[in-house]
């Protein structure tokens, strides 16, 4: 982990050196926020939270950019090849540090960027449809194993953090589930409400307010603790599956041999942007604590840490690379 880590601080320790010249003059035109979903999932929620604070500080337009696809890897993808002037910022969510062992080719390494901060985290939810009859994790598991070939669950994409979450119930549980992947959280939300699949997991974010609203049950989350906005429903910890912690964490990065004066110039104004009470408040709102968001050296830890975590989920679940 330390290697990675190293790996992932390129420079940073030379922030005053000479890329200072260009970070007093960066930005003098707009910035892209490349996000590499479609638009409605939980990155992209972030990042349009964040765009206008982040403009207001830095003094020019920040202009959210959806390059969906191939997981995420089209957009992180693109990311990696912008040039390494900080008008290309990748905001991207745990994908960045799955995808790497998910897939042969993911066509981009980690080590391709420079850490900037990470934003904001969620944990993941089980859901279930207010109909279907399914109150609690327990009544899920005894459906699943009711269920002559498993139990349909939906879930925001192949490799996302719910679909492994999901896994990580299927191993501990021994339940068969037949995983339905969408290609956002949003089209993950859309078919539980649609009734096409009755029980799922996502993020927190695109299900909170069919939570609230009654349409959708949030049976457990998969924080360290419960989250203030739901204080009844239970982590799956309280239910009995001890470490049983995931999160999908969105995250900023610039290519790698971007400025080390303009990562950190990046960093201070979105640190700013995201502990303002205002913006934290809308975060919280969203489905995001924001507790994590330290800057550079905090991200490269975070990212060094989750690449052999999921890895070894992976590799566990039998989940065949792509």
């Amino acid at each position: 982990m330390e290697k990675l880590t190293r790996r992932l601080l390129p420079g940073l320790a030379a922030a005053l050196l000479p890329g200072v010249g260009r970070a007093q003059s960066w930005p003098d035109h707009a910035v892209r926020l490349i996000v590499p979903t479609a638009p409605g999932g939980p990155t992209d929620v972030m990042a349009r939270v964040i765009a206008p604070g982040l403009g207001g500080v830095l003094g020019q337009s920040m202009v959210v950019e959806n390059r969906g696809g191939a997981g995420g890897n089209i957009g992180v993808a693109v990311a990696a090849r912008a040039p390494a002037d900080g008008y290309a910022v990748l905001v991207t969510s745990t994908g960045f540090v799955v995808n790497v062992s998910l897939f042969r080719n993911a066509g981009y390494s980690v080590d391709e960027f420079m850490p900037v901060t990470e934003l904001g985290a969620a944990p993941n939810v089980f859901l279930a449809r207010a109909d279907s009859g399914i109150t609690s994790m327990a009544e899920l598991v005894a459906k699943a194993r009711a269920t002559p070939g498993g139990l349909n669950f939906t879930n925001p994409g192949s490799g996302s953090t719910p679909h492994l979450a999901a896994e990580l119930l299927r191993l501990r549980t021994g339940i068969e589930l037949v995983q339905v992947a969408h290609n956002s959280a949003g089209l993950a939300v859309q078919a539980l409400l649609a009734g096409t699949t009755q029980v799922g997991a996502t993020s927190l974010p695109p299900a909170l307010s069919q939570v609230k609203g009654g349409t959708l049950r949030a049976l457990a989350v998969t924080a360290s603790e419960r989250f203030p906005d739901l204080p009844d429903v239970p982590t799956m910890q309280e239910l009995g599956y001890p470490d049983f912690v995931s999160e999908t964490f969105i995250s900023m990065f610039l290519p790698l041999g971007t400025p080390a004066a303009i990562v950190g110039k990046l960093a201070d104004a979105t640190l700013k942007v995201v502990h303002e009470p205002g913006t934290k408040a809308k975060l919280l709102a969203a489905g995001f604590n924001v507790s994590g968001a330290r800057g550079p050296e905090a991200l490269a830890n975070r990212v060094a840490r989750e690449v052999p975590m999921w890895r070894d989920l992976i590799r566990r679940a039998g989940i065949a690379q792509e």
